[in-house]
């Protein structure tokens, strides 16, 4: 039987759902993925294990679902220029990454095996997601005629924070400098969707 919620009814569907992603989320960012139980979630929320276990089938599956409740949404930049605005997207990710979510998002990594794995399970880091932003930024950049119309292309426009997350999984750096952001950005992506050819049929 599933405890009652604090007003004394018993909470079903979203209600319930929604009072252990909240316990998930403190007991993540109290004690970190390590520290995370279903014992505990099920304590703070008011419920019992099977509750939890009937929507995320382990540990790693209510981590992943409480980490993409902590990873807010910063403002879209709207420098007057591309670069600027790529420069500050990248600069958010890595304060983000670099902050304690990011210390919560490596264990995770290493919980799940691997980025591939991980990205799997999470749409947080899905094609539509991550691509939003930065086909408005190129989209405006276009419109401004600072980039190719062929470089609005998910694959294109998310390639500076493909290149930023390959220093933090691959390297395992706990910050990139800024000065790698700056080559991402200067070296790679300018050059990439201001010369961006069409891409094959």
């Amino acid at each position: 039987m599933e405890r009652p919620g604090a007003g004394g009814t018993r909470r079903r569907g979203a209600a319930l759902e929604e009072a252990i992603l909240r316990a998930a989320v403190d007991e993540l960012t109290e004690s970190g993925y390590a520290g995370l139980t279903m014992d505990k979630v099920a304590a703070r929320a008011g419920t019992n294990k099977n509750a939890i276990y009937r929507r995320w089938p382990n540990r790693l599956a209510l981590g992943i679902a409480a980490y993409r409740r902590l990873a807010t949404t910063a403002p879209l930049p709207d420098t007057g220029e591309l670069r600027g605005d790529v420069l500050e997207l990248l600069r958010q990710a890595n304060r983000n990454w670099s902050s304690p979510y990011g210390v919560i998002l490596r264990d995770l990594l290493a919980a799940s095996g691997g980025a591939s794995e991980l990205l799997a399970q999470t749409q947080e880091q899905s094609g539509d997601a991550t691509a939003a932003p930065w086909l408005i930024i190129l989209g405006r950049a276009v419109a401004r005629g600072e980039a190719s119309p062929e470089a609005l292309h998910p694959r294109v426009a998310t390639v500076a924070i493909v290149l930023l997350r390959n220093e933090f999984v691959v390297r395992g750096v706990p910050a990139a400098p800024d000065e790698v952001i700056v080559e991402i950005v200067d070296e790679v992506y300018l050059p990439l969707v201001r010369r961006r050819a069409p891409l094959p049929s």
